[in-house]
């Protein structure tokens, strides 16, 4: 098939477009760097620099390409998680590319008579307004009302609701919180550094998703599955207080502080306390079951060990 990855370069897209070219699939790749288009030909795809928040060159690019599959995984996460009190602003680059740049896909899908659009969602810890247990794909898309991250919330449901809407074979895959080669080391850096405090009783329950196992499950909603929402996480979603000071341990840090969530609310902000201690977590069986895949870690525990031997 001729598969279309937007944001090739991130993350997860410089794991997936080898595994795509190694498959037989006539890729092409996009990033926003020229300096990064020979890497993408090394890999064995046909690279174009494109900003996917530019609608005509977006559109141009897919129809140059005519892809069978567009895969959409631009984000534009280069400052991390720091600033968590205004995570509008931290992610407002983001919230563009999964808001106009998503519609900007989508239009040339339909003009290039693309049926099958790939979106890249997210299922990792928020601030859950229903309390309950594992959140599955039919759980509303709600969280706790913060005003600081209130746009982000809302580029996360447009996602969700445009993408399956708009093509025959629409496919939002959330991820959890990635982890892995490739990966930001942003959360081994501030663990190894207790800067990461367990906040209130780290009763938020987290899940996460290997980067290479994310990838792998990408791959599969290529070539396979009904249109609709997935949760690409692993099969052991913990609570705050279980999985820190373990990710301390093996990274050979001194165990994490923990603080009360009022001072927690001082230093660090409401979403930072509700994401410690309201997060529920999701379930994968539906990614399991539909897009028969099956993450290679099935569990954070053996994943973070060879995360942070690597």
């Amino acid at each position: 098939m001729r598969v279309f990855v937007a944001g090739a370069t991130g993350a997860l897209g410089r794991h997936l477009v080898p595994e795509l070219v190694a498959l037989g699939h006539e890729v092409t790749a996009t990033t926003r760097t020229p300096g990064k288009v020979a890497r993408l030909r090394e890999a064995g795809a046909e690279p174009m620099v494109v900003d996917g928040l530019d609608r005509e060159a977006v559109l141009a690019a897919v129809r140059a390409a005519a892809p069978d599959v567009i895969v959409h995984q631009m984000t534009a996460l280069t400052g991390g998680m720091r600033g968590l009190r205004r995570v509008d602003k931290v992610f407002a680059a983001t919230n563009e590319l999964r808001t106009r740049g998503t519609d900007n896909l989508l239009a040339a899908a339909e003009l290039a008579g693309t049926r099958r659009v790939i979106a890249q969602g997210y299922a990792g810890p928020g601030p859950d307004k229903h309390p309950g247990g594992l959140k599955t794909e039919e759980d509303p898309l709600e969280s706790r009302a913060i005003p600081s991250a209130a746009r982000s919330l809302a580029a996360r449901k447009h996602v969700d609701k445009a993408v399956p809407l708009a093509v025959p074979e629409g496919i939002v895959l959330r991820y959890g919180g990635f982890y892995g080669p490739g990966a930001s080391k942003l959360l081994l850096d501030v663990v190894r550094k207790r800067r990461l405090p367990v906040i209130g009783g780290g009763t938020g329950i987290w899940s996460f998703i290997e980067i290479t196992d994310a990838a792998a499950a990408t791959l599969a909603a290529v070539e396979r599955g009904a249109p609709g929402v997935y949760n690409i996480v692993d099969s052991d979603p913990a609570p705050v207080a279980e999985w820190l000071p373990y990710l301390a341990k093996v990274a050979g840090a001194k165990p994490p502080l923990r603080i009360p969530a009022w001072l927690g609310r001082l230093l660090a902000g409401e979403f930072a306390v509700a994401q410690m201690t309201s997060a529920r977590g999701s379930s994968n069986e539906k990614a399991r079951k539909e897009l028969g895949w099956e993450p290679r870690y099935a569990s954070w525990r053996e994943g973070f060990r060879v995360w942070v031997s690597g």
